[in-house]
């Protein structure tokens, strides 16, 4: 004969009144499912709260070949977009989140940071908060808010994918890495770019600028930084319609030291020149082929985004001091950078 033993469980709804909390739940309640229910609030209540925020300070652009996204960056009528949202355009049309229709005219745009700035004439925008991407870690909740497909107002969330990609910008006949750019697989579509990429405290830490085409590469997008590097591009932008760059006629790329020059500096890491143009600034100092860049200005240098950070406006015409190793030796020679 077999001896069964019936347990008999109450259910949730027999609780004891006395045992619940003042807003009448079950304390007790804090299973899988209970927990489950909390995050899903916690994540939805996050993306709303950034929606909220940032939806007013995020406009559609449109002009005769194009539209995309901007987000505002000051009261009296400053917006920035992608450069390649507004095109070769002067003029457009904005429409702010509540419907608002007027002009713009570009203020300055510069398609080697894919960056450009805008002006209505508005006052009481309302400003988004800029954060600094350099605080950013793969895994980190963003949130993408723009105008896709001319759909206007669109919220969507992601994450941030990787950090530290890099895309190749053209401007005529110039090519230029933009470093540091935002992996994030939340959704963005044509339209998005120019928009914000956004933190969870509804701080824009990036410009949307690319999505990877159909059939390639769903769920990833890029977005230009916003750092020190691109505030900075902003700022002459708004001063003086342009960024002023410096150039030292060499083109290359990273390349391992030899092991007795990065055990003398402390690094493993410089930019080969693969090309010096004939009459420019670095052949005129002495650098040839083959020679590998380890700092300019006393700054280190070990990739080509360290050296096109550092040919600022400011060093043009001004000699600074280039360290390069050839055949295992440092050398070190004066270079006079010119105007890009």
């Amino acid at each position: 004969m077999v001896t069964c033993t019936l347990l008999v469980t109450k259910n949730d709804d027999s609780t004891n009144p006395e045992d619940r909390t003042p807003d009448g739940t079950d304390p007790r309640g804090t299973g899988p499912d209970e927990r489950d229910r909390e995050a899903l609030d916690a994540y939805s209540r996050t993306i709303v709260s950034v929606a909220e925020r940032l939806l007013p300070s995020v406009a559609s652009v449109s002009h005769g070949r194009g539209n995309g996204s901007a987000v505002v960056l000051s009261a009296d009528g400053l917006l920035v977009t992608s450069a390649h949202v507004v095109g070769g355009s002067r003029v457009g049309e904005i429409e702010l989140h509540d419907g608002a229709q007027m002009p713009y005219e570009v203020v300055g745009r510069d398609r080697l940071s894919d960056l450009a700035v805008v002006r209505v004439p508005a006052d009481g925008l309302q400003p988004a908060t800029v954060g600094d991407a350099a605080t950013l870690k793969v895994g980190q909740l963003v949130v993408a808010v723009g105008s896709p497909l001319g759909y206007a107002g669109s919220v969507s969330a992601g994450v941030v994918s990787a950090l530290g990609r890099s895309i190749t910008t053209i401007d005529g006949r110039r090519a230029r890495v933009v470093e540091g750019v935002i992996q994030t697989d939340a959704a963005l579509h044509p339209g998005n770019s120019g928009g914000a990429l956004a933190t969870s405290d509804g701080s824009v830490v990036g410009i949307n600028t690319a999505v990877v085409g159909p059939g390639i590469g769903q769920g990833l997008g890029l977005a230009v930084p916003l750092d020190a590097t691109t505030t900075r591009i902003l700022g002459e932008l708004i001063a003086t319609g342009r960024v002023r760059r410096a150039e030292i006629g060499l083109a290359g790329g990273t390349r391992a030291l030899p092991p007795r020059a990065a055990e003398r500096l402390g690094r493993r890491r410089g930019v080969e020149a693969t090309a010096v143009s004939a009459g420019g600034p670095a052949a005129a100092a002495g650098v040839r082929p083959e020679d590998i860049l380890v700092s300019l200005d006393g700054s280190p240098v070990e990739t080509i985004g360290d050296l096109q950070r550092l040919l600022t406006g400011e060093r043009v015409g001004r000699r600074v001091e280039a360290e390069v190793v050839r055949g295992g030796e440092l050398l070190r020679l004066a270079v006079v950078p010119r105007e890009l």
